[in-house]
């Protein structure tokens, strides 16, 4: 066994102290050598090169170095080699996350439009088919037939017995004048009794029997249910006294709730379909009798009546429904209605180039239909849009600060629906003039939500600015277009 080495305390240390400098003069190189071979990036602090600097609300204009943007109150942000343009050609994504995220893609496509709507309505009574019963001359109750409201009764059913004392003298002179044989005299005193109150019948049998009738039956006109009953033995009534309403049941009246954007397809005389709940599978038909004039301001839905026939009484008032109401077929654009994102203030569907490039794009939308939606204007037949995920692509487009496709720079499926880009007017003060370019400290443009700033606008002529200096005041007119707004109006203020 060799014997153990043993060291001494000094050279322990100065060993630990050797080894100290050695790592550290290997670390110093190695540093070196690193800062040696790694290229220099020019405003990146992760390694990508910057190819130039823009600002987000002009980005066409590039720039080589950064600042503040000449155009808005806001720092230029820079643009790394292999990103894709800011606002033009949209947001590249990885093939492997589209297939993770699900995407679907469909086409636009142009066929029948059906212009049929689906609603909620509820039967009520034909307020036109009412009956008023009243008292015709002063009384009192004699009898009552054991009516209740909410009974259904028929046509000519009675409501109460009536004794009026005062027809009864009537009736003795009527009978005297008649035997006197005075025909003249007889229809003048015959009219008499039909002013008091008294029925062409009633008198026929007065005539008739010789004998005076001072007890009559009220019945009700009408068959239907009886809504108020305001009769009972033994009470006195006046002349004009309601003693009763029906409603009749012939026909009923179904209400349909048509939301107010949908108030330009309903038309008056337009067929109808209601399903309800209380007989499934068997349909009610009937025709749009009218439109009621004023919106439910809770619901923001139109009324709209339509009049079911009821022959059978099976029908009843409070009964609930689903109203189809049928239009007409018409060609048009459409997608599917998933495809179209909503923000409140415009709304996109996301467009697809087929090689994995996404871009968002203005739409004017129309009527839907099951699950198809309009498309007035902003895309054309055979584009592919995305049905699924495009929440997620939207949101990744909004990160690389990709714009919207304006609806005013596409060819409008129809042709109507989009003439011209939109223009703004405000008021502003001039900074500085240069060519064709002018600074102006401008008002707010609510109309896109632009508050009071400072920024530069492109002139379409050269001549709109001439006579302008700074420190003049100005109401100008401009349009949006792809490389920033151009002023297509300048008058000084006070100018016509």
């Amino acid at each position: 066994m060799k014997p153990a080495l043993t060291l001494s305390p000094a050279l322990l240390a100065g060993s630990a102290a050797g080894i100290a400098l050695i790592a550290g003069a290997v670390g110093f190189g190695l540093a070196h050598l690193d800062s040696t071979h790694t290229p220099a990036v020019m405003g990146s602090s992760d390694n990508r090169k910057v190819l130039y600097w823009y600002d987000p609300m002009v980005p066409a204009q590039h720039f080589d170095k950064p600042g503040k943007s000449p155009f808005m109150d806001m720092q230029l942000i820079p643009r790394y080699a292999g990103e894709d343009e800011a606002g033009q050609g949209g947001v590249q994504i990885d093939p492997v996350r589209l297939q993770n995220l699900g995407m679907r893609l469909a086409a636009v496509q142009r066929g029948d439009f059906a212009d049929d709507m689906t609603v909620a309505g509820q039967l009520d009574f034909n307020q036109r088919d009412i009956a008023i019963i009243q008292a015709r001359a002063n009384g009192f109750v004699q009898r009552v037939y054991a009516r209740a409201p909410g009974d259904v009764i028929g046509a000519g059913a009675p409501i109460a017995d009536i004794l009026v004392p005062s027809w009864g003298g009537a009736q003795n002179e009527y009978l005297a004048v008649r035997r006197t044989g005075n025909a003249a005299l007889e229809a003048a005193s015959r009219q008499r009794l039909v002013l008091l109150g008294m029925s062409q019948g009633l008198i026929d049998s007065v005539a008739k029997t010789g004998r005076p009738v001072t007890a009559i039956t009220i019945s009700t006109p009408i068959s239907g249910t009886i809504q108020t009953l305001d009769v009972r033995q033994g009470m006195t009534v006046n002349m004009g006294q309601t003693l009763a309403q029906v409603s009749g049941l012939s026909s009923v009246w179904l209400t349909a709730a048509v939301p107010e954007t949908q108030a330009a397809r309903i038309k008056v005389g337009q067929p109808v379909s209601a399903d309800l709940t209380a007989f499934p599978g068997q349909p009610t038909t009937g025709r749009v009798s009218a439109i009621l004039p004023t919106t439910q301001a809770d619901s923001r839905t139109l009324s709209v009546r339509i009049e079911l026939p009821n022959r059978d009484g099976r029908l009843r008032p409070g009964m609930f429904a689903t109203v189809h109401l049928t239009g007409t077929n018409s060609s048009a654009l459409f997608v599917p209605t998933e495809a179209v994102i909503r923000t409140g203030k415009r709304t996109l569907v996301m467009l697809a180039d087929g090689k994995g490039r996404f871009t968002p794009a203005e739409v004017q939308t129309g009527r839907e239909s099951g699950d198809r939606t309009e498309i007035l204007a902003g895309l054309n037949e055979g584009d592919k849009v995305v049905a699924s995920a495009q929440f997620l692509i939207d949101s990744e487009a909004s990160l690389a600060g990709v714009s919207a496709r304006p609806l005013t720079m596409q060819s409008p499926s129809n042709p109507a629906a989009v003439e011209m880009p939109a223009m703004y007017q405000t008021r502003g003060r001039v900074e500085v003039v240069k060519g064709d370019a002018i600074t102006l400290s401008h008002e707010p443009v609510p109309a896109i939500g632009w508050p009071a700033m400072t920024m530069t606008f492109k002139l379409k002529t050269v001549a709109l600015a001439k006579g302008v200096k700074p420190g003049d005041h100005v109401t100008f007119k401009f349009v949006q277009m792809p490389d920033g707004p151009v002023i297509e109006s300048l008058v000084p203020a006070g100018g016509q």
